[in-house]
């Protein structure tokens, strides 16, 4: 069984995510720390957050994190949650701030224009709600989740990976954007697992029995 830490720094929504992961466990021991030494000692991470991503990069640099939670997505099971997807990017246009470089390309806002669905009705940013998510090819983390299945956003900005080979999965709103990012033992998703049902529970279950 594995010891999974959930990175604390201090952004967001980490106790609904450990709780989420508890109720899953199923033997697996799940902690909570912003300690680098013990993002060290883990076996798996899980990187969550929420709000602007210029504070939440002031926040892991504060905390010493940065060098740990890189060193961990390159060499670890690695799970990023909704803004934990943004910071593993290189830059985004929120704040003008630059990301952790782990994975190449850019974070965008979505646009004030063409914000409208099939039959013209505006569509509101943030982008919130339920939303069907299809991956793009077959991957461990989404063993026993349908093509088509909803689940939960909440966000402003999405990601604009400048390889489309690592795009796991995509949603629409109302163009199609990249909701989930893939590469060698990381996997980041722009929805909200810990929010999403069912879905949710069984994306971050299949995450701790992964074996890559």
């Amino acid at each position: 069984m594995s010891h999974v830490v959930v990175v604390d720094y201090g952004m967001g929504n980490l106790r609904s995510v450990a709780k989420a992961l508890e109720y899953v466990a199923d033997g697996h021991t799940i902690e909570v720390s912003d300690v680098p030494e013990r993002l060290a000692a883990a076996d798996k991470v899980v990187f969550p957050g929420q709000g602007a991503m210029r504070d939440c990069m002031r926040e892991i640099d504060a905390r010493g994190l940065r060098e740990a939670v890189v060193h961990a997505a390159r060499n670890k099971p690695f799970l990023g949650l909704c803004i934990g997807l943004q910071l593993l990017f290189d830059h985004s246009e929120e704040g003008d701030t630059a990301g952790l470089g782990i994975l190449s390309g850019q974070v965008k806002k979505f646009p004030a224009e063409g914000m409208v669905d099939a039959i013209g009705s505006r569509l509101k940013v943030p982008h919130m709600g339920w939303n069907e998510v299809h991956p793009h090819q077959p991957h461990p983390l989404w063993e026993g989740i349908e093509d088509g299945t909803r689940f939960y956003f909440v966000h402003s900005y999405y990601v604009q990976p400048d390889h489309s080979k690592v795009i796991a999965a995509h949603s629409a709103y109302p163009f199609e954007f990249a909701c989930a990012a893939s590469q060698d033992a990381l996997f980041a998703v722009q929805f909200h697992p810990e929010k999403s049902d069912r879905a949710g529970l069984k994306l971050l279950s299949n995450f701790l029995t992964w074996a890559p």
